[in-house]
């Protein structure tokens, strides 16, 4: 029995150390922290400079889109005018070349509309990774153990760190656009 008695103290021992050594680890705070994602890539001024940018890109592919339209439009204009008056081979010739300039004008348009999706998908992967080092960089200097954003249904304004992370990404954006 003083067998069984020894190793149950001792383990009673071992248990009163670990919990003794574990009690200041469970005693210390944990920093938590809440950001809204969306928010943050809908206010942030990047967000804005980047979709100006993507406009300015896409503006002469846009103006060509316009001009074929109105080509489109004056043509059928003609032909409508004109259909009466025209012999039945030229009328076919007409409609068949408005035809075509549907299509050019439709596949213009497609190719465009893909071209600026895709562009602004790159674009919005790239602000979303500089956003989320925005967060990380933050959490990091003001002492945060863990920053939450997805999948939070509430969040107090005590732990809700989406302004704060708003004000330091505007600043850093206006120090980098100073000189310009």
């Amino acid at each position: 029995m003083s067998f069984v008695k020894q190793s149950v103290i001792r383990a009673a021992m071992v248990i009163a150390m670990v919990s003794a050594l574990a009690l200041p680890a469970a005693a210390q705070e944990v920093k938590i922290g809440v950001v809204n994602l969306p928010l943050l890539m809908d206010r942030a001024p990047q967000t804005k400079a980047m979709l100006t940018a993507l406009q300015e890109e896409f503006a002469p592919r846009q103006r060509e889109f316009e001009a074929k339209q109105k080509e489109l439009q004056d043509y059928a204009a003609k032909v409508q005018k004109d259909g009466a008056v025209m012999g039945e081979s030229e009328r076919r010739t007409a409609e068949k070349d408005l035809r075509d300039l549907q299509r050019d004008v439709a596949r213009l348009q497609t190719e465009i509309q893909e071209d600026a999706n895709l562009r602004q998908n790159e674009e919005l992967a790239t602000l979303q990774r500089s956003i989320i080092k925005e967060v990380q960089d933050y959490a990091q200097a003001n002492g945060f153990d863990v920053v939450v954003s997805d999948g939070v249904v509430y969040a107090s304004s005590t732990v809700n760190i989406t302004e704060e992370v708003l004000r330091e990404i505007e600043a850093g954006y206006q120090a980098a656009n100073a000189g310009n």
